[in-house]
């Protein structure tokens, strides 16, 4: 599959590390493409050839780059953005329970066939969920019942468990989900290596 992604910082090249391991193809739709990097293309071109398109640039950058790539009408657009800034005197979620940042996304483009995922683990993890003995899960949020076959899809070829989480409104689940990581991560002295699973009883 011909995958674009938006955001070349640490998700955006981990996950396009994964999905070539699984054999897809990635560019990397930027605002000026260095003549000199194959793999990037303008945003408007990068999204006009890809079968889906990660959202993968920091939250406030959202509305430039719906623009740029002309609201992504027709296209899947995976939102793996958590809409984070500083609350309360640390890192936080600026929006939650009642709205998402999923759902700010759909608003700023309506026409686009919007999913929450990719977005509930750290960079580290996207890049190669190989050491792990069991697959971690990322949940799917969305409600093009076709363009979520395709996007599970995706997050298995990652290396990801995919579960269907129910419509986009579960993005207001799934972005306090990611804080939960990044709290235990990144604050709490848990570090970065380790991953959520789901168990079933045997």
């Amino acid at each position: 599959m011909n995958v674009a992604i938006i955001g070349s910082g640490n998700v955006g090249r981990a996950l396009a590390g994964a999905l070539r391991r699984a054999g897809h193809q990635v560019s990397f739709g930027v605002k000026s493409p260095d003549p000199g990097q194959p793999d990037q293309a303008s945003v408007p071109d990068a999204v006009g050839r890809a079968q889906a398109t990660i959202l993968a640039v920091p939250f406030a950058a959202v509305g430039d780059v719906v623009t740029a790539a002309g609201g992504f009408a027709g296209k899947i657009l995976i939102d793996a953005t958590n809409p984070l800034g500083m609350v309360e005197g640390g890192l936080g979620l600026t929006m939650g329970f009642t709205t998402s940042g999923a759902e700010q996304v759909a608003a700023l483009a309506p026409q686009a066939r919007v999913f929450k995922a990719f977005n509930q683990t750290g960079f580290e993890n996207m890049a190669d969920t190989r050491p792990y003995a069991q697959r971690p899960v990322m949940f799917v949020a969305g409600d093009d019942a076709d363009g979520k076959r395709t996007v599970l899809a995706l997050v298995a070829d990652a290396g990801f468990e995919p579960i269907d989480a129910g419509g986009l409104r579960a993005a207001r689940l799934l972005e306090p989900f990611a804080m939960l990581w990044i709290e235990l991560a990144r604050k709490r002295g848990l570090g970065s290596d380790f991953v959520f699973s789901v168990q079933r009883k045997g």
